[in-house]
């Protein structure tokens, strides 16, 4: 895997990418990075997959606060590919990167040949229930030092809640107590998790392109009603339920590689 940096407006952007053959722009999610689309990304069939880090995650800079957006994130990405010389790319990512996949694919049709929306934390509003501990975390660490706001969310109902039925979502909170800036990651959270992919169901019916959808059970953050909400308004979208990390790692990822190599192959 190789990477890059590409600067849009004075703010430095870093990209991974990976293999050669028709490309594949693939987006992680809140919090997360390339390694995060690298563990479930398969082999076969041979694409070049490019992996944004959005402002604020990984090498990419955070640039002004108040634009940290999905919006910004799917220009950013819409940008990227086209110093990149993409111009037509199967557009994808994983519950964040899946709200930006699908804003691209709507405001830019030119460039997305196919669209692969993978445990979605997003239907078409802004500040959906599911994000709200994302919210929760950020203003903790916006209102108070890392221990004190660490030791009220391990305090909360949320928390308690999240241990019981989706300790992933769990751990995947916690890691935000971790990250060196808690003033930026307070910011990210916050904007984010009440923010949207600003596309409505009207635009989501008009896409007509191949379209993979992939969801699971076991997970407050990312709920399975919501893939198939959008595999049911996304005309001959294609739903594949796979196993989650909370019942076993192992067949999360290899279901996960197998889906979207069933897909790709299908449409490239």
């Amino acid at each position: 895997m190789t990477g890059g940096r590409i600067e849009r407006d004075g703010i430095g952007l870093h990209y991974d990418e990976a293999g050669s053959g028709p490309p594949v722009l693939f987006g992680h999610g809140l919090g997360a990075d390339a390694t995060q689309v690298a563990e479930i990304y398969p082999a076969v069939p041979a694409t070049r997959r490019i992996t944004l880090a959005c402002r604020a995650h990984g090498q990419s800079d955070v640039g002004p606060v108040g634009a940290l957006s999905i919006s910004t994130f799917a220009d950013d990405l819409a940008f990227v590919a086209d110093q990149l010389g993409v111009r037509r790319a199967v557009v994808g990512g994983i519950s964040m990167g899946a709200a930006v996949a699908l804003r691209l694919a709507v405001r830019r049709p030119e460039l997305a040949s196919g669209l692969i929306l993978a445990r979605p934390a997003w239907l078409f509003g802004r500040a959906p229930a599911n994000m709200q501990p994302y919210a929760m975390v950020g203003e903790l660490l916006a209102g108070r030092d890392r221990q004190a706001a660490r030791a009220a969310f391990e305090g909360s109902a949320v928390a308690s809640r999240l241990a019981r039925v989706a300790p992933d979502n769990l751990a995947s909170l916690r890691t935000f107590f971790e990250r060196p800036s808690p003033a930026i990651t307070a910011a990210l959270l916050i904007a984010i998790a009440s923010d949207g992919p600003g596309v409505d169901e009207a635009e989501a019916r008009g896409l007509a392109i191949p379209v993979l959808v992939i969801g699971h059970d076991d997970d407050l953050v990312h709920p399975l009603a919501y893939a198939r909400r959008l595999a049911a308004i996304i005309p001959g979208a294609r739903l594949v339920q796979i196993t989650s990390k909370v019942v076993h790692r192992g067949r999360y990822v290899s279901e996960f590689r197998s889906a979207l190599a069933a897909f790709l192959t299908d449409i490239l």
